[in-house]
């Protein structure tokens, strides 16, 4: 029975690489249970493991933008089509080429699992040890780590597959039962319903913080509400909100699965949440980032920028959760231009650059004609065609301007001319300044960040936010900063997108709304001087909380993928072809008639999207393993 035991434990620990290690261990040397629990560095080792399946927003695992994320399903990023041959399969996802055969790319449906577990034996073993200093107030904080852990790992499962097996908080073992053993699907809105208790109760006893920085990253009291209230604005959203789609998906034991009818009172319990947090937050001391010119005005570039490189030691009170270690190394790589020794490959979509408002807060385009040619708003200023003959100034010490605040350069396509400023922050654009190499980039054929390689944009573009402004790819620098999972600003838009559900008219729609857009430095919403009107109604003020979610947090992890999904919207935005600038273009000329000029649109990749795409597949490995699994909907 010992040597059971012994094998077990080695199992479980061999699940997360923190504690590794202990697998090299002698058959003799092998750790029981009772050895890992009665030693402080083993306890936090096990603790340490349950941690290492929060997933890195910047790169790897299902939240990032790398080869395994869901990221690039949105409509924001767009890694190289010509990587596809390298193993990014997500690319092929795009395409919609893929099954439940497929596999599990990113590893959750078998993964995720086995860390709720851990946390589970972890709960049952862990104990105060006097003679280590570890105190029952100490074993208590750890127990509601690792419940938080659980909730939110099974948040995770249900943000991707829907209805999944679910023994919350039942530590199953080989006398348990084969139907807790081989268990069905339980119905979406139970799961839920049961993480929202769970991280409300956690909410009131887990710290909001810790004095100790090396516990960056550790479960917070405000970690558990971000989390609730994320998960219920998706629980609140038309995708499982009265889809009729779903009527008749049932599990193993014929119970439907999906709630087909519409509750109006989700969005109210949505909106709540999201208040409850917001309130907490500020309580906690958290925050919008800001930065400040000489003058006092807030500096829209330096903030947006830096509010993702700052840690919360430097002032960044916006961070309400996130990984401290993050594959900086590889997002940077390969958003680098090639010719700056980068991969040079991983891009954004036209239709990104498309959504950025103008410089007087406007939407420059407000849809698309039929062969994809944009319709254009011609109150917003915006003009498409020509070049510009002068420098553009504006009041900010944006590190990477030429310098005296010129954002853009004499000579610039006329399209990346009087932006908003979250664009010039996400954006990397043909002919753009480019500090760290003092020159422009390149991205014709032939230039040095060109093609016709597959390490170059494919549609005319670079990802630029969340790049760090002193990474230098050619001489190994890659500077430190957190990946953030959740933060304050999207806290404020889920809020005003609940509330306009909920609530319509509410004052603080506006208030959350036009916070974002302060800190933005375009123009609010309001009837004062310099101010733009506001929404006439219920969902012209949808439409704009829309367009604001898009720019604010784009190229953020999952969310756009998520918006799209939840607002049931994948056929609108994820089925066609999609556009960027001429690849093959070798000519600074905006001529649509002749195919060497590089400013023309083009389409670089059909992508395709269908009504089962909207959950991933449950993987058919797991299908042979458990036959009381049903397949998601439309999968069959």
């Amino acid at each position: 029975m010992k040597l059971i035991k012994y094998l077990f434990v080695a199992l479980v620990l061999g699940t997360f690489s923190s504690c590794s290690d202990y697998l090299d261990k002698q058959p003799d040397d092998m750790l029981t249970l009772e050895m890992v629990f009665n030693d402080k560095t083993r306890t936090e080792d096990w603790l340490a493991g349950c941690y290492s399946s929060i997933p890195d927003p910047l790169w790897s695992g299902a939240y990032g933008l790398g080869q395994n994320g869901l990221g690039p399903l949105g409509d924001d990023v767009a890694p190289s089509t010509g990587w596809e041959k390298f193993g990014w399969n997500i690319v092929a996802k795009q395409t919609g080429n893929w099954s439940p055969n497929s596999g599990d790319g990113h590893g959750y449906w078998s993964l995720l699992p086995k860390r709720i577990r851990t946390a589970l034996i972890f709960i049952e073993n862990v104990k105060p040890n006097a003679a280590q200093l570890v105190t029952e107030a100490d074993v208590e904080n750890m127990k509601n780590e690792a419940r938080f852990l659980i909730a939110y790992y099974k948040t995770l499962l249900v943000e991707i597959y829907g209805p999944v097996p679910f023994n919350p908080d039942k530590l199953l073992s080989g006398g348990s039962s084969n139907e807790e053993l081989m268990a069905g699907q339980t119905p979406y809105d139970e799961i839920v319903n049961w993480i929202d208790k769970e991280l409300l109760d956690l909410s009131k006893k887990l710290p909001a913080s810790y004095s100790d920085k090396k516990k960056f990253g550790r479960a917070t009291s405000i970690m558990c509400l971000a989390v609730r209230a994320r998960l219920l604005l998706f629980a609140a959203s038309p995708l499982v909100n009265g889809n009729p789609d779903y009527k008749g998906h049932v599990n193993n034991k014929g119970v439907e699965l999906f709630n087909t009818t519409y509750d109006p009172q989700k969005w109210v319990r949505a909106a709540n949440a999201c208040k409850e947090l917001i309130d907490a937050a500020h309580a906690a001391g958290h925050g919008l980032y800001y930065e400040y010119n000489a003058d006092g005005s807030i500096d829209p570039f330096q903030s947006y920028q830096n509010m993702f490189f700052k840690k919360t030691t430097e002032g960044n009170k916006e961070i309400l959760f996130a990984r401290p270690d993050c594959n900086i190394n590889e997002i940077n790589r390969h958003a680098t231009p090639r010719g700056c020794a980068g991969n040079g490959g991983y891009g954004i979509t036209q239709s990104l650059v498309d959504a950025f408002f103008m410089e007087n807060g406007l939407p420059p385009i407000v849809g698309y004609n039929t062969d994809g040619s944009p319709i254009i708003n011609e109150a917003s200023g915006y003009k498409e065609k020509g070049f510009s003959t002068a420098p553009e100034i504006r009041n900010t010490k944006w590190i990477e301007s030429q310098g005296d605040g010129k954002v853009t350069l004499a000579g610039t396509y006329n399209m990346y001319t009087h932006r908003e400023p979250r664009f010039y922050i996400s954006v990397l654009y043909n002919r753009a300044w480019y500090r760290s190499e003092n020159r422009t980039t390149r991205f014709m054929i032939g230039e040095w960040d060109g093609g016709p390689t597959h390490d170059a944009p494919q549609n005319g573009y670079l990802l630029r936010k969340t790049i760090h402004p002193d990474h230098e790819v050619r001489n190994g620098v890659f500077p430190y900063y957190p990946g953030i999972l959740y933060r304050l600003g999207e806290a404020y838009l889920n809020y005003a997108e609940a509330l306009n559900e909920a609530n319509p008219g509410n004052p603080d729609i506006l208030k959350y709304l036009n916070l974002i857009r302060e800190r933005a430095g375009i123009p609010q919403y309001g009837s004062g001087a310099g101010m733009i009107p506001v929404p006439a109604n219920q969902a012209d003020m949808r439409e704009a909380i829309h367009r604001e979610r898009r720019v604010e947090m784009n190229c953020e992890n999952i969310i756009r993928y998520f918006d799209i999904r939840r607002w049931k919207q994948g056929e609108k935005f994820l089925n066609g072809p999609f556009y960027g600038m001429n690849f093959m273009g070798e000519k600074v000329s905006d001529d649509d008639k002749d195919p060497k000029a590089f400013f023309t649109r083009k389409v670089y990749q059909n992508r395709v999207f269908e009504k089962k795409h909207y959950w991933f597949p449950v993987p058919q490995s797991e299908m042979d393993k458990n036959p009381n699994l049903v397949q998601n909907p439309f999968w069959k």
